[in-house]
């Protein structure tokens, strides 16, 4: 999986929500996205160095919380412009990247320096626009519960345990769940800043 701007195209109108702004496919992200590792976010500002991996767990249960609140909001489904996902569509999408990183984790924690498998992330999105928004706010904190209590199991001696992405981009379990935080906090910002 390669970053944070939204990569999907959007299927249909969703139950309750406004008329979607016009249906352009958005743009496929295939930047590659590690170097938040490294500096600041441009773009939402996290600076992923000043979050210890512990913290990660009880960093990602606060988003999923926010992410609750998001998808009790009004016009849930509606596009904020042309080519911009819904704030639905961010959500389903970051309930995605917790299911994804749960199995990396897990890659890490049970393998010797696991390739992970790619995830085809429009494939993924192809019916995000359909999905009723109390269903996958159930969904999406499922998943952070699950990718967090993970984390949580991770003893010190674990976390500089390798694996790596068929791009040849290396992680340790420690950096692999800073990015992991930093692509659902930027996808907060995406979406509290086109609401704002």
């Amino acid at each position: 999986m390669h970053g944070c701007a939204p990569i999907a195209r959007h299927s249909g109108p969703v139950e309750g929500s406004t008329t979607l702004a016009a249906e352009a496919p958005v743009t496929a992200d295939t930047k590659d996205w590690t170097w938040v590792l490294t500096r600041p976010c441009e773009q939402c500002g996290q600076d992923l160095r000043t979050i210890e991996p512990p913290l990660v767990a009880e960093a990602i249960r606060d988003n999923a919380a926010n992410w609750r609140r998001v998808l009790d909001g009004p016009a849930v489904g509606a596009r904020p412009a042309p080519g911009v996902w819904s704030p639905l569509e961010y959500a389903c999408h970051v309930r995605d990247v917790h299911r994804v990183f749960a199995t990396r984790v897990s890659l890490i924690l049970e393998h010797d320096d696991p390739l992970f498998e790619n995830w085809d992330q429009d494939a993924a999105a192809s019916d995000y626009g359909s999905q009723r928004a109390e269903v996958v706010a159930a969904e999406l904190a499922a998943a952070a519960a699950n990718v967090a209590r993970r984390y949580d199991q991770v003893t010190p001696a674990q976390w500089p345990r390798p694996g790596q992405r068929s791009n040849g981009s290396t992680f340790t379990l420690a950096t692999l769940a800073q990015y992991h935080l930093h692509d659902v906090l930027h996808h907060l910002w995406d979406v509290e800043g086109a609401s704002a």
